[in-house]
């Protein structure tokens, strides 16, 4: 009752006009950071964070919030329309939501990721704002143990996305895993497969990479298949509303619980962010479907996955900073340089001496995603127009638009020449029908599972020692058993298809 009284007058504190105008232009701000490959929502959190130092305490934080959630939120848009994940953490909304809008349901698939996306960060934050304190205790258990063994279950989420043809989606992991490989090792910094390349000491970067993989390739692709050098524009579907009934609302439910519980649990564990909760609840939700098959074909069930759980990740990374002041990912770790900045110190007294700070971030959050919700849907016709430019001049447009996302991550031209040697490698994935899910799981989980795993053996002396943490057994024999299950499945589905050719 005390968080509801505290929370009730955090609402009133913040509702006048200043801090609502800064509140929707940081949302409209993120957004647009979102969309566009390269700008990602840490960047815009980052350029925005010396404009607060003149505000109060509260606007500031509440300006930052605003435009993590919009910068979150705003990656599906061009994942979506484009085929280019926005954010690290909007890679799986490209699985099936671009297949929807090639086929002319743009309007629906921006629609559920849109209302899922908001839904997901209201429910995290709901769980923030009532179950913070005890949430941040569970995550101080958790060693590098078992965060390995978190990246070691969801890696075995390889074999589910595989299922129909194993054996090539397991390549198509394996590739994946060894181009974590590349650079300096974890811990210890030595050079791997660097073959004499300054460039390659760091590896390379993860969003010139997914941009290459799913962007370039598909540039390639679609040109290929242009005749005469121009191909049809795609057809928009009218829709009323966000394109979907209230029994289908009704339908995505279970999976959005399910989608935002994940997104929440990630969030709240330090160093493995959206990414990897948007692939973990994308396959999930293709494990626990009664039509598996039609996920990465335009499935609205993926979209809905992928947006709740990579939304509500941001309620669960914060949980940590406010109660330990610890960040959960790299946008909450720019916030707490805006704690810094405004003389207040993250952690358990902020509870105490400045609860009218953390309940008005409390209050801040949700606000936030109500006015993200009304942004985008305002602006959703306004986006689907894209897919009504000509082929011939929107791919030369997306191509100068990767290469300058590509160049802003890291301020290098091998990034630009790092999203074309992806493409390259996504365009012989589309040529020999290999998955590209598995190698992004496998490329994105790889250098956290390695490094997980060096801290864990300096930190326990062997790997057997892992076996002495509850926690790292479940997830290990529960991956074990996935892995059986799956093989046992596609030995079965194999010995029928036999017996039905024989015959």
């Amino acid at each position: 009752m005390q968080a509801l009284g505290l929370l009730g007058s955090a609402f009133v504190g913040i509702l006048h006009p200043a801090s609502i105008l800064m509140m929707i232009a940081g949302v409209a701000i993120g957004i647009v950071f979102g969309s566009i490959p390269g700008l990602s929502a840490s960047m815009a959190v980052a350029l925005m964070l010396p404009l607060t130092f003149s505000m109060t305490p509260s606007m500031g934080l509440n300006t930052l919030v605003a435009v993590y959630i919009g910068g979150i939120s705003g990656g599906l848009i061009s994942a979506i329309l484009l085929n280019m994940p926005g954010t690290a953490s909007s890679i799986a909304t490209c699985f099936d939501g671009h297949p929807m809008a090639k086929r002319g349901e743009a309007m629906k698939a921006l629609g559920l990721g849109i209302v899922f996306s908001a839904l997901g960060s209201i429910f995290s934050f709901l769980i923030l704002t009532f179950c913070a304190p005890l949430l941040a205790d569970v995550a101080l258990k958790f060693t590098p143990a078992e965060n390995f063994g978190i990246c070691f279950f969801a890696l075995t989420m390889v074999a589910i996305l595989s299922s129909g043809n194993m054996i090539r989606g397991l390549l198509a992991g394996l590739f994946g895993l060894m181009f974590t490989l590349v650079g300096m090792a974890p811990i210890d910094g030595t050079p791997r497969f660097t073959f004499g390349s300054h460039n390659l000491m760091a590896g390379f970067d993860t969003l010139p990479t997914l941009i290459g993989i799913f962007a370039i390739a598909d540039i390639l692709v679609t040109a290929e298949s242009m005749k005469g050098g121009r191909v049809e524009t795609i057809p928009i579907k009218k829709v009323k509303g966000f394109g979907f009934s209230w029994q289908e609302f009704v339908y995505h439910l279970p999976n959005f619980f399910r989608s935002a519980l994940i997104g929440t649990g990630i969030g709240i564990l330090p160093g493995i962010g959206g990414s990897t909760s948007g692939m973990l609840s994308y396959v999930t939700a293709k494990n626990m479907s009664k039509h598996p098959e039609e996920f990465g074909k335009g499935c609205p069930d993926g979209v809905v996955a992928t947006e709740s759980a990579n939304n509500a990740t941001i309620g669960g990374a914060m949980i940590p900073l406010l109660v330990l002041g610890i960040p959960g990912d790299g946008v909450t770790a720019m916030m707490l340089g805006g704690f810094l900045i405004h003389g207040l110190s993250a952690g358990p007294l902020l509870f105490v001496k400045n609860a009218d700070v953390v309940y008005g971030i409390f209050a801040a959050c949700m606000l936030c995603t109500v006015i993200m919700l009304v942004v985008e849907w305002t602006c959703i016709k306004g986006f689907v127009q894209v897919l009504k430019v000509p082929k011939h001049i929107l791919l030369p447009l997306i191509l100068v638009l990767c290469c300058v996302g590509a160049y802003a991550t890291n301020n290098r031209i091998f990034d630009v020449q790092s999203i074309l040697i992806f493409g390259i490698v996504g365009y012989v994935y589309h040529k020999f029908s290999l998955p590209t899910t598995p190698f992004v799981l496998c490329f994105l989980i790889g250098e956290m599972l390695e490094t997980y795993l060096r801290r864990g053996i300096m930190q326990y002396k062997s790997f057997g020692a892992f076996f002495a943490r509850p926690i790292f057994d479940a997830f290990f024999f529960v991956a074990i058993g996935v892995l059986v299950w799956t093989v046992m499945k596609e030995l079965k589905a194999y010995k029928i298809k036999k017996q039905s050719i024989d015959q």
